[in-house]
């Protein structure tokens, strides 16, 4: 039996055929050449009705689209919205052990010796919640939307540039932790339209013991509770949840994508559909 070429079957990958067509096997060469052309033909011509129809209806990315529906979830929930810079401290990235000696550093992006672009939202939050629990009522309340950045590798569920949503509520009494971090995901997943998950108990490099939110084999999100060794390097002493998610994750699972490439800050996909067609 005949298989596609490494070429076609890329291709036909990119252009979103099914599981089905992908794996299809001949009888000869000229039955796979002249299936290929017909599979090609059909999803060239769907990604252009696409794009046409995203035109007219001044279309929205659907990751950008899922923020949006996360914000009015957490804002509804009484939760505030914030915006901390995209570039990051050696100094704040030390605070959550990653240092030279840590597996994640491997992984930052560094901007000079002194700057890297964020891997993670955690530090910035950190950062202002020392100051925010002086000033507001207790529970301390907040999240942010915005991108982050990691030398990871580039597959099917990774990305090197990706949007996390992160969020964290200060001040709450000890014994309500776990049920509110599991309240939180439920919240979280049922602003994003997927209603089928499970909670799993998994080791972390930085927070030692995480809830993580997983689809499948996907993990989609990763929740920690405190007090936590970390709080000492901000001044922190109360309990707390947290939990983050990649929005591009959460958007592959809702629309059943099998290559979050498609989904995010991309050159090559609009809204999912590929542009070279």
């Amino acid at each position: 039996m005949i298989e596609w070429t490494a070429v076609q079957k890329q291709r036909l990958q990119e252009i979103s055929a099914t599981d089905e067509q992908v794996n299809l096997k001949f009888a000869s060469f000229a039955e796979r050449n002249s299936c290929y052309q017909q599979i090609e033909h059909e999803w060239v011509s769907r990604g252009k009705e696409a794009l046409l129809d995203y035109q007219k209806k001044a279309g929205r990315p659907a990751v950008c689209e899922m923020e949006g529906r996360l914000v009015d979830a957490l804002t509804g929930a009484g939760f505030a919205q914030v915006a901390t810079p995209i570039l990051l401290s050696k100094g704040l990235l030390a605070k959550m052990t990653i240092t030279e000696e840590h597996p994640l550093f491997e992984q930052v992006f560094w901007v000079n010796s002194r700057k890297c672009l964020r891997p993670m939202l955690a530090p910035n939050l950190y950062y202002l919640n020392k100051d925010l629990l002086r000033i507001w009522d207790k529970p301390v309340s907040i999240f942010e939307v915005g991108p982050c950045f990691r030398k990871d590798t580039q597959g099917g569920d990774h990305m090197q540039e990706f949007t996390m949503l992160n969020l964290v509520e200060m001040g709450l009494p000890e014994s309500e932790r776990t049920g509110r971090l599991k309240s939180l995901a439920q919240l979280i997943m049922d602003a994003a339209g997927i209603d089928q998950y499970a909670l799993e108990t998994e080791k972390s490099e930085v927070y030692g013991e995480t809830l993580d939110v997983v689809v499948g084999d996907l993990e989609l999100g990763s929740g920690a509770m405190g007090p936590h060794p970390l709080d000492r390097q901000w001044d922190i002493t109360v309990p707390w949840v947290g939990i983050g998610f990649g929005l591009e994750r959460l958007v592959m699972i809702r629309e059943g994508i099998r290559n979050v490439q498609k989904v995010g800050r991309s050159l090559a996909y609009l809204n999912g559909i590929r542009l070279n067609i």
